[in-house]
């Protein structure tokens, strides 16, 4: 496939989809035609629980981040699945997920099936598929607060580097352990040693993953014409004293300098009763390119439609870098967009070459659209064609 996302960029897309006790469908089985797909109906009919359960085809708790448990819907068996089978250039494979009814209620963990055989862990969806989204619970990243952006970032990260998800949640879990020690006066200082060595060195792989991330962002940026899309450009760029040094160090260097600051500041995040440096406290500061502004200060109608030009930037250099499209799950995309600029999106996503799941509560939104997807009308978690 030659388009925007390069000459040999793979297509994937699900041809059917099976969802078994996932929020409000008890049971629904869909045949898909490969094209992109459309959802429209009245709010509150199910069109985002469709989407959330294909984001649960990635690893991580889905778009809205949600606890296993909440899934499942009320009055079901207590667990859930969602089953798929994804095509890519004309071969299939059958991908399963869910959670497993318990009546003991002991604990339960996340299940995964690739083509009938468990996988180790969820990373292993990554070998078949890269699922991206944009929600309305995300129109106010750029004012709201910077955590919300951290995950943001992390999540744009874990599309290019499979392993960024474990770093992440091992460095926060050894951030927790020195929390805890620093509060124990009479703790060992060879255990405050030993946990900040563990520290710095998912610390220095995390900023160092996050820098790489924004860097190939502003290469593909700057690869797109002058007039390639009717979103504005958006700029990255991190806040933090740990991504401004992987910058200008070696990653052997970036783990000791990283590792001095933690000791250096352990008479201050004592007093603190927390850690005060490190990824965790990262800011990633996004600029209106076009008008050198940042991002928050932008209009409401401009920050959508910078947010809306990131995510395609983002969905094009990961189909660059994995040789296939990903995807993508836009959730009330059109509500907020003049014809104009819905227009200019749908081209842009046929350009992208990947398989697009969009919903909305009028189908007039997806006019422009035409036979290029299959639209579905929803209500009260029944599918129409």
């Amino acid at each position: 496939m030659t388009d925007e996302a390069g000459p040999s960029v793979a297509r994937v897309a699900l041809t059917a989809l099976t969802l078994t006790d996932f929020r409000n469908y008890g049971h629904l089985a869909v045949a898909l035609d490969g094209r992109s797909v459309v959802f429209v109906g009245a709010n509150g009919s199910g069109k985002t629980n469709l989407l959330e359960a294909v984001s649960f085809l990635s690893p991580g708790r889905g778009l809205r981040r949600a606890t296993y448990d909440a899934v499942a819907r009320v009055g079901g068996s207590g667990g859930w699945t969602v089953h798929a089978t994804v095509a890519t250039n004309g071969d299939t494979v059958a991908i399963g997920t869910g959670l497993q009814p318990d009546p003991g209620g002991g604990p339960r963990s996340r299940r995964i099936r690739i083509d009938g055989d468990d996988a180790g862990t969820s990373d292993a969806l990554l070998a078949h598929l890269d699922v991206l989204w944009l929600t309305p619970a995300m129109d106010g990243l750029f004012t709201g607060p910077a955590g919300d952006r951290r995950r943001f970032l992390d999540r744009l990260v874990m599309a290019l580097d499979a392993g960024h998800g474990r770093r992440v949640s091992a460095y926060e879990k050894a951030v927790r352990h020195r929390n805890r020690l620093l509060e124990d006066f009479g703790a060992d200082p060879a255990w405050l040693d030993a946990i900040e060595q563990e520290i710095a060195r998912h610390g220095a792989e995390m900023a160092a993953a996050r820098a790489g991330l924004v860097s190939r962002f502003a290469e593909t940026i700057a690869a797109l014409p002058s007039d390639a899309s009717a979103f504005p450009r958006a700029e990255l760029a991190l806040d933090g004293p740990v991504e401004a040094l992987a910058a200008e160090l070696a990653p052997a260097a970036l783990t000791e300098d990283f590792l001095r600051l933690l000791r250096d500041g352990r008479p201050r995040d004592r007093a603190a009763g927390r850690t005060l440096t490190g990824p965790h406290r990262t800011d990633l500061v996004v600029t209106h390119a076009e008008k050198a502004m940042p991002a928050a200060q932008a209009s409401t109608g401009e920050q959508k439609a910078l947010l809306i030009g990131l995510v395609l930037a983002h969905a094009s250099l990961v189909a660059r870098a994995g040789a296939r499209a990903p995807v993508l799950l836009l959730d009330e995309i059109a509500a907020h967009l003049d014809p104009g600029r819905r227009a200019a999106l749908f081209d842009r996503l046929d350009d992208l070459g990947g398989q697009t799941f969009m919903t909305g509560t009028d189908p007039i939104l997806f006019e422009a659209v035409g036979d290029r997807a299959q639209t579905f009308s929803v209500r009260d978690g029944r599918l129409e064609l």
